[in-house]
């Protein structure tokens, strides 16, 4: 027997899978298709979760889901902020609270994330947790799917304060100025703390990558300035070295961080960055 906030729960859930387009998912529409929105595998696919679970949340039987995957439920099916509300009321959740870290993606950011095809990005919330990546970066950096979702953070990668192997970069990266990128992650954390002075995640953040020396020194410095990049150079294990220009569009209400990769056009490194996707192609889920 199931309860009615777990039926009204598994209902809307389908009513919203049934309104996106697999296009608007950045999926690919195949011919012969029947179904006009998500299919359930797809959606697990989007949110990190089995079908097995969708499945069971649909039909009732899963009431009681966690906060993250509520979360990752809001993004896959791309919600406004009022609907993510409201489905973590059904899930008998409070909703975020004003003043926090959000990790929500407003649908139209997700449709012009669907748009940029395989061009490799990833989006980032104020505390560097990694929110969302799409096949192109999981293919030129290797999927983040592979580590914890609680580790997927930029800045932890940046500061380890074990001696465990990057969680979110599988491949070595090298960057112009070193010394510069780690201060300028330093000083936008340093930011954020401002403008999120209840956020809890990002607290435990700091407290933990005080433990790193570097970090402890940058942070010792007190800037305050926004972070930018430049260019990075990745030696993919596939195809090799690639240099690309690294941009960051900051969203300015929710503080998310879209990063780009590109590479100039008609050159080496762009033929590469195609490599990358086309290797990448079988192994890799968008997050």
């Amino acid at each position: 027997m199931t309860t009615t906030s777990g039926s009204n729960l598994g209902a809307i859930i389908r009513t919203w899978c049934d309104r996106i387009p697999p296009s608007a998912a950045g999926l690919p529409t195949t011919s012969g298709r029947r179904a006009t929105g998500l299919r359930r595998e797809e959606l697990a696919d989007l949110a990190g979760m089995s079908v097995d679970y969708v499945v069971r949340l649909e039909q009732g039987r899963a009431t009681a889901p966690s906060a993250s995957m509520v979360a990752s439920l809001a993004r896959a099916l791309q919600l406004s902020t009022a609907e993510r509300d409201h489905l973590y009321r059904l899930a008998q959740l409070a909703p975020p609270a004003n003043g926090m870290i959000s990790d929500h993606l407003p649908p139209g950011v997700q449709r012009v994330l669907a748009r940029l095809g395989d061009v490799p990005v990833a989006l980032f919330a104020a505390d560097w947790q990694l929110v969302w990546w799409n096949r192109g970066w999981a293919a030129l950096l290797g999927a983040p799917s592979a580590s914890p979702a609680r580790l997927r953070n930029f800045a932890r990668d940046r500061f380890p304060v074990d001696d465990g192997p990057a969680r979110l970069v599988r491949w070595p990266v090298a960057e112009a100025d070193r010394e510069a990128a780690d201060a300028a992650v330093v000083s936008d954390l340093r930011r954020a703390t401002g403008r999120y002075p209840r956020g809890k995640r990002l607290a435990r953040l700091i407290r933990d990558l005080s433990e790193n020396t570097r970090f402890a020194r940058l942070w010792a410095t007190g800037e305050v300035t926004a972070h930018r990049e430049d260019a990075k150079t990745i030696d993919h294990p596939t195809v090799g070295r690639v240099t690309l220009d690294c941009d960051i569009l900051t969203d300015g209400d929710l503080d998310l961080k879209t990063v780009i990769m590109t590479a100039a056009p008609g050159g080496e490194d762009e033929t590469r960055l195609r490599l990358t996707a086309i290797a990448g192609q079988s192994a890799t889920t968008p997050g």
